[in-house]
């Protein structure tokens, strides 16, 4: 086996190609990692609240709680079962929202009915400035990650919930980043009054007093066919709301990594194309003291792979500051936007090494075979 060593100063001579095509590799994983952080946030801020002693139960036919609707008779009929602790429900309808920053654009923005209860029944919301909305009034509280973004949607500000129906903001809220922040949250029986929808909720949160409750109260309820109801439990529903949206993003960003590795597979290839054209003397001098094929192919193999391993730590230490970025987004699901701020799980950084190691591999392989088969002699006269 040709020793390490012998590959590490070989990159060290060749200073402008390696931190050129180091960089090159580096951006390549920099978008890649992107685009997985992307999804790690949709499911961070979509999955971050759910709670395993907590149901969310919607009309059958509906994909979420928008398109959902559950009369008065049947939230009674839900909250008497075994198992049961606590039940809400809430009302949610998308507005127009006009943008703060003078542009005149206009975007959706999502507000929840919620009553009384439904603000301690959610343990991780916490008022980071004002205060809670007063029952069955016209005062509302926003998420932090909207706030002061939208027309109206700061402390003391107003907006119209429909004409002459205007809200006023009291507080502002934050819930451990989930898309709740992303939320304008008011009095349910206000905003039920204020929309024409007295008879019914949009959806149910069910609290049990232990998680393993929820399938028997999942069987009763979806097997009840006078109710035409279905039962999840609220982190796999919220998590299924921003599937699409994060499949979308992730995979465009993934497939523009895919097309610029083509680029960095190439510089990787020319790089080493021009390590073996230079280095003839040495590979058959190599050869002539006794390495095998073998070794040498494995030596540029690995050469290859370091110098993307190289690139794939800068790229990873770059999208590090993706971090610190906050982005609008759409759901598709609700059509209302969130805020998401880039996540960086360890399971992001794994899959670009195992990436930028797959492109140095690829653009270094026939470079290697071409150096494994220089002959010694001929090598030598060169």
């Amino acid at each position: 086996m040709v020793p390490v060593q012998y590959n590490v100063r070989s990159l060290f001579v060749r200073k402008v190609t390696t931190t050129v095509t180091a960089v090159g590799i580096g951006l390549v994983v920099f978008v890649f990692a992107g685009a997985l952080m992307i999804r790690e946030a949709f499911e961070h801020a979509l999955g971050a609240t759910g709670r395993p002693d907590v149901a969310v139960v919607i009309r059958k036919g509906s994909d979420n709680e928008l398109s959902s609707a559950v009369a008065n008779a049947e939230l009674d009929r839900l909250k008497g079962h075994t198992g049961v602790a606590s039940v809400i429900g809430e009302v949610v309808v998308v507005i127009a929202g006009e943008r703060a920053d003078g542009s005149g654009a206009v975007s959706n923005v999502l507000v929840r009915g919620t009553p009384a209860d439904g603000f301690k029944f959610r343990p991780e919301l916490k008022i980071v400035e004002g205060r809670l909305p007063n029952p069955g009034g016209s005062e509302v509280i926003v998420g932090k990650a909207i706030a002061g973004r939208f027309k109206g949607l700061s402390i003391g500000g107003t907006f119209d919930l429909r004409h002459n129906r205007p809200l006023t903001v009291v507080g502002v809220f934050e819930a451990d980043g989930a898309s709740y922040e992303s939320e304008v949250w008011g009095d349910v029986d206000y905003i039920r009054h204020a929309l024409g929808r007295e008879a019914g909720v949009s959806s149910v949160r069910v609290h049990f007093n232990s998680p393993s409750d929820f399938d028997s109260y999942r069987s009763e309820i979806e097997t009840d066919k006078t109710m035409a109801m279905k039962v999840a439990r609220e982190a796999d529903y919220l998590r299924k709301q921003g599937e699409s949206t994060a499949s979308f993003l992730s995979g465009m960003g993934i497939a523009f990594a895919i097309m610029f590795s083509l680029a960095a597979m190439l510089g990787a290839a020319i790089t080493m194309n021009g390590a073996v054209a230079n280095r003839s003397r040495e590979i058959g001098t190599l050869r002539a003291l006794g390495f095998s094929r073998f070794s040498i192919l494995t030596s540029f193999v690995l050469e290859a792979l370091v110098l993307a391993i190289i690139g794939g730590i800068l790229g990873s230490i770059c999208v590090l500051a993706l971090t610190f970025v906050k982005v609008p987004v759409m759901n598709f699901q609700t059509f209302s936007e969130i805020v998401i701020q880039f996540h960086a799980a360890p399971s992001v950084f794994v899959k670009a090494l195992v990436f930028s190691g797959v492109m140095g591999l690829i653009g270094g392989l026939i470079p290697a075979i071409r150096a494994s088969q220089v002959s010694p002699v001929e090598a030598m006269r060169a």
